[in-house]
């Protein structure tokens, strides 16, 4: 019986030739990544050391953390809290990594995206690592074994395959099409499993349009995401990676607790309705709905070709007078390649106000609304206070419909923006 690439991972970290879905199993993990945030990294620290008396942690190579939320400090216990991570970090000779952007895309852009390497956090979007043939897995109650110990308990997940096939028409991005993915076999469809996609359609997307998807994956109730890595993929990855580990790959006979077929050849733009990400219809049902926000970034979000996306869209138009357009480059890295290619010029010419790589935005620590206000946005989530008020709204779209809503002040098709 042949294996899939989620359990070849786990395998080997497991020091095993083989496991299989459903088993208990010790598995030591070749990166752990965290972003320091109140009530997690900081506590993790303090247990580390009164609970189980741990001073450093044993292999320091291993670990990475960043400071992408909270940024810049707005308050002394914001700044006492990074000074808490920086410190830890200087003591443990583990590397901090601020003002560099969001940690899920830069932990790809610095090599921690290894194919074939098992990755662990406390938040699940570490699922885009899945881009690069990584098992990276977000174990929120669990990560604090992986700081004090080399090896941590999991139950080897079951996978369930998508092979989405088609292609893409113009305004249509990677972004309708996890969303679509979520409409069509609903929120729970992978619960607890690997999300594992491939299929022609993916084949054809770019690693910026892959990682779209794969960060996503916990909105279908997936542990992760992952794609069986090819020559776009291991190109990317092999020129930055850390550890020098090969490829895995699932079989022809790998055994999969479901296996489903999208055709994405038809797929309209489409919307996250407020307030839950399951409720995903056709964006035509809400166009013409006043809007007074857009948000375009976000770790699923913001890389360059959706600033290109968005640029398109507004050439030779201006944001409406009154809305509010919240452009936020994925990372640094990204930001300056936007920068030097004039894409950012053309945002602000229209009258967006760009801004440095941080996750403030998407979780309402900047540019929040007040009762009443909407906004359309490629965050992440859409629930109630997520950007502000509880009585104000989260429309998720794409970056195209962020630029389109901006320029009408309203829920827009970008299509005919994008036409010619």
């Amino acid at each position: 019986m042949g294996q899939t690439i989620a359990e070849k991972i786990l395998a080997r970290a497991a020091g095993r030739d083989r496991v299989s879905a459903g088993e208990d199993i010790r598995v030591k993990p070749d990166y752990v990544i965290a972003y320091d945030f109140p009530g997690y990294t900081d506590v993790i620290f303090r247990q580390m050391k009164e609970e189980f008396g741990i001073d450093r942690v044993a292999e320091p190579d291993r670990f990475a953390l960043f400071i992408d939320h909270m940024v810049p400090a707005t308050t002394p216990a914001e700044e006492d809290l990074h000074k808490i991570t920086r410190e830890w970090g200087a003591r443990n000779d583990v590397p901090v990594y601020e003002n560099v952007g969001i940690g899920h895309q830069v932990a790809a852009e610095l090599g921690y995206a290894t194919p074939g390497a098992f990755v662990v956090h406390f938040d699940g979007h570490i699922s885009q690592l899945g881009t690069f043939g990584t098992l990276a897995i977000g174990v929120r109650r669990h990560l604090l074994e992986a700081f004090v110990k080399e090896y941590i308990k999991l139950k080897v997940p079951q996978t369930t395959r998508i092979d989405l096939t088609g292609r893409l028409s113009p305004g249509v991005t990677s972004r309708d099409v996890f969303h679509h993915i979520v409409r069509t076999l609903g929120p729970s469809a992978c619960r607890f499993h690997v999300l594992e996609l491939g299929g022609d359609a993916v084949a054809d997307m770019s690693l910026e349009a892959r990682q779209t998807i794969n960060c996503l994956a916990m909105f279908t109730g997936a542990v992760t995401a992952i794609m069986n890595p090819d020559d776009k993929a291991l190109a990317y990855a092999r020129a930055r990676q850390r550890k020098d580990l090969e490829p895995v790959f699932s079989d022809p006979d790998a055994q999969y607790a479901a296996r489903h077929r999208i055709d994405i050849s038809d797929l309209e733009p489409v919307v996250v309705i407020p307030p839950s990400p399951a409720n995903t219809r056709d964006l035509s049902t809400v166009t013409g709905t006043e809007v007074h926000v857009g948000y375009l970034g976000s770790c699923a979000s913001g890389r360059v070709e959706d600033l290109r996306l968005a640029a398109d869209v507004l050439e030779g138009h201006r944001v409406k007078p009154g809305f509010k357009l919240y452009v936020v480059p994925t990372s640094k890295e990204i930001m300056s390649q936007a920068a030097s290619e004039g894409t950012l010029s053309r945002l602000i010419d229209a009258g967006a106000f760009v801004t440095s790589s941080s996750c403030d935005y998407c979780f309402g620590r900047m540019g929040v609304m007040t009762a009443g206000q909407r906004a359309v946005s490629t965050g992440t989530l859409n629930v109630r206070g997520r950007m502000g008020s509880p009585d104000s709204e989260i429309f998720i779209v794409n970056a195209a419909a962020v630029a389109a809503s901006a320029i009408e002040g309203r829920i827009a098709d970008p299509r005919p923006y994008l036409e010619g």
